[in-house]
């Protein structure tokens, strides 16, 4: 049996579950520290009164413990981290039909065991922490993408980031820094504005503040949001006229409306984008490591604390990566 945190009867709560048994083409990977994600929790809404407990979490970097018979490239005492997008492989305009996330329909990392297919692992960083390696994939290949295979960012690119706090942003402004991007962010907290500038953000400007005054004298190449319909339009405002709005989430109302008129004859082009294929993971991997860029983490829960770890996401006081700690650190 082994301790995991899951879904079941519109209750999260942590368990013991029973161990499933490897496949010749898996691994089984001892999970050290996994990321927490917005994802998981609008999960229990999604599943409802489903009796079937489901192990949440879609980020994880631990040690192989046991190899299928057909596994080649990975070997028991390797330190990887978990691809949390299964089914897509190579980079391509969309995601296949058979592309999942972890954590649903199957199993996730927020458990003392993960079994994969080889083919959604990968060799950790050797100079990130367990902290770092943990909460790494989903948000930071979900802003490579968007910044990278859709966005087109390049050194002399002005970049506007409405909200500085979430772990995605965060990515993106060490990302477009690395490249030599301008990078501008916005949010309500004063603290995040610091800690955006910190992070080597250009500019830090109020949420509430009159954004076409404020960025009168700046020429925004490429928005990325994630917002929703708080700010679409407002973004979409500073962006220059033929410019780039990559759009990767709604975390406030989804439907958004526009006065298309003026859209067309802006000449904008609207993206949409969603984490990436592994082809894009591997590429960050190499990315991130040439410019030793490290994850931003907010604070660590146990394994045992991970309820209260929803319950601080959920606020959203965070500036960064909120991680669980699954095994104790050697």
């Amino acid at each position: 049996m082994i301790k995991a945190f899951v879904h079941e009867k519109e209750r999260i709560l942590l368990k013991e579950i029973s161990e499933s048994a490897i496949k010749d083409n898996e691994v089984k990977v001892a999970i050290k520290v996994a990321g927490l994600n917005h994802r998981d929790l609008h999960i229990p809404k999604r599943r409802g009164n489903v009796s079937t407990p489901l192990v949440l979490g879609s980020d994880g970097a631990g040690v192989i413990e046991m190899v299928g018979r057909d596994v080649t490239g990975f070997s028991v005492g390797d330190e990887v981290i978990i691809n949390p997008g299964l089914g897509w492989l190579n980079q391509s305009d969309a995601p296949p039909e058979s592309f999942e996330v972890v954590g649903m329909p199957n199993d996730g990392t927020f458990a003392e065991k993960y079994i994969v297919d080889q083919n959604y692992v990968e060799k950790k960083p050797s100079y990130l922490t367990w902290k770092e390696a943990g909460v790494l994939a989903l948000s930071a290949l979900t802003g490579y993408r968007a910044l990278f295979t859709k966005g087109k960012v390049s050194a002399n690119t002005t970049v506007f980031l409405p909200g500085a706090g979430s772990g995605v942003i965060t990515y993106i402004i060490q990302f477009a820094k690395a490249i030599g991007a301008r990078v501008i962010v916005t949010s309500r907290s004063a603290e995040k504005r610091a800690h955006a500038i910190s992070l080597g953000a250009d500019l830090a400007i109020d949420t509430e503040a009159d954004w076409n005054e404020e960025l009168k004298d700046e020429t925004i190449d490429l928005v990325i949001e994630s917002i929703g319909r708080a700010t679409f339009n407002r973004s979409l405002s500073v962006l220059r006229r033929g410019g780039k709005m990559v759009t990767f989430g709604a975390t406030t109302e989804d439907e958004v409306s526009i006065d298309i008129r003026q859209f067309f004859y802006g000449q904008y082009q609207l993206l949409g984008s969603t984490m990436g294929s592994r082809e894009e993971l591997r590429n960050l991997l190499q990315f991130i490591e040439k410019y030793q860029i490290h994850p931003v983490v907010d604070s660590v829960f146990a394994l045992d604390d991970t309820a209260y770890a929803f319950q601080y996401l959920q606020k959203a006081q965070q500036f960064g990566k909120v991680a669980i700690q699954v095994a104790k650190d050697d």
